[in-house]
């Protein structure tokens, strides 16, 4: 008790027992605040010492904002190409002219190489194109309700090659900065679904498994170590292989989410049944039996509550290999394939070498990627850290 009071932050002043940090003035009332301090308040007050853990959920957060508002961030169609501007190169925002604040990025003009008689676009110094704030675009539904053609930021009424590009262009000439921005919402969101799927099936049958024991923990065991024995990418390539080319997008997701789900429960259901076999001689368990309670009620009302914040930092952990795994699965082109817009579908662009040698701005989408996975793994420390405030 004594290693929890001192690791517990301060704040110089007395607040009720609903939440805060408890106070340093007085010992005896931060222990007091301690012993009536409910799980979650004791798990907030150990989080909050970590950092970086709270660095990366701001993080996160800013990550999960795009997803929401992705076209509305995306200032240029992602899927509309330009066959005159491929490959062009970032262009960066001026944001002073002649020392007052006037954003701005220099057009770029087309000019026509007497070399290879090719046309070459490049900046034009000599030329300003201002760039505005809520700034009208290409129409969008938000949240599938509303049409709107407000984005956050662009150009009005510009030409094409007054249009911006501030990570530059594809081979097929459409805007890298917009197709990150749509690609966000679909990698994050897969990850998150694939996490949903193998939660509900590592809690379910880790939460059997340790509960009934006997010949259902050794089926389900045999099982896990099954799939665990089995080599990760050639089980992923072996069944994205199967899925139809010619399946909409909506089903190939699916798909992907069904196999991510499928694959990852297995970690999650050990550490399930651990703490199910520590748990299923308690006393509450037995009052919940006696009371003709259901198998299922007492494993997800009564006992996964009782270690829920365990169970938040091993899905927390579980994230980043889900976004890894739909990123390598779209990288190889088994997973999500165009006209669908995802990190990896992306990042399949810059497979070849000599094209990475040329525009290496191709391989912008993998920074997203790297930032994403990092900021998870931090997140999942500073969680399995707080889930036990004693430690």
């Amino acid at each position: 008790m004594t290693e929890a009071v001192e690791q517990l932050p301060a704040t110089g002043r007395t607040e009720p027992a609903t939440g805060g940090s408890p106070p340093a003035n007085d010992e005896s009332t931060v222990a007091n605040r301690i012993m009536v301090a409910t799980q979650w308040q004791l798990m907030w007050w150990r989080f909050r010492k970590h950092k970086m853990a709270l660095f990366s959920a701001l993080i996160l957060i800013f990550f999960y904002t795009i997803v929401i508002f992705a076209d509305f961030f995306a200032y240029s169609d992602p899927l509309k190409d330009n066959a005159e501007l491929l490959l062009l190169e970032p262009q960066p925002i001026h944001w002073f002219d002649n020392g007052e604040w006037a954003p701005y990025v220099h057009p770029v003009v087309g000019k026509r190489d007497m070399k290879t008689f090719k046309k070459v676009y490049a900046p034009d110094p000599d030329q300003k194109v201002p760039v505005v704030f809520f700034a009208e675009g290409y129409e969008y539904e938000l949240f599938g309700i509303w049409k709107t053609n407000r984005h956050f930021i662009g150009v009005e009424d510009a030409t094409v090659e007054e249009s911006l590009f501030l990570l530059g262009t594809d081979k097929l000439g459409r805007d890298l900065f917009s197709r990150l921005m749509v690609a966000t919402r679909l990698s994050l969101t897969i990850g998150l679904a694939g996490v949903a799927l193998s939660l509900f099936l590592g809690v379910l049958l880790g939460g059997l498994s340790g509960l009934y024991g006997g010949m259902v923990d050794n089926v389900i065991q045999r099982i896990i170590e099954i799939v665990r024995s089995v080599p990760t990418i050639p089980l992923w390539m072996a069944l994205a292989a199967a899925v139809p080319s010619e399946w909409p997008i909506e089903r190939v997701y699916f798909i992907i989410v069904l196999i991510l789900g499928v694959i990852g429960w297995t970690t999650l259901a050990r550490v399930v049944r651990g703490r199910f076999l520590s748990l299923r001689t308690e006393d509450f368990v037995t009052a919940a039996e006696l009371a003709g309670a259901g198998q299922l009620r007492i494993i997800f009302r009564h006992m996964v509550p009782s270690f829920l914040s365990h169970i938040i930092a091993a899905t927390t952990l579980a994230l980043p290999s889900m976004i890894i795994a739909e990123t390598a699965l779209s990288f190889l082109g088994l997973g999500l394939r165009p006209p669908a817009i995802s990190w990896g579908v992306l990042l399949k662009d810059a497979q070849n070498v000599q094209a990475v040698a040329i525009s290496p701005w191709l391989l912008y989408p993998a920074i997203p990627v790297i930032i994403a996975v990092l900021a998870f793994n931090f997140l999942g420390d500073g969680l399995r850290d707080a889930a036990d405030p004693y430690g």
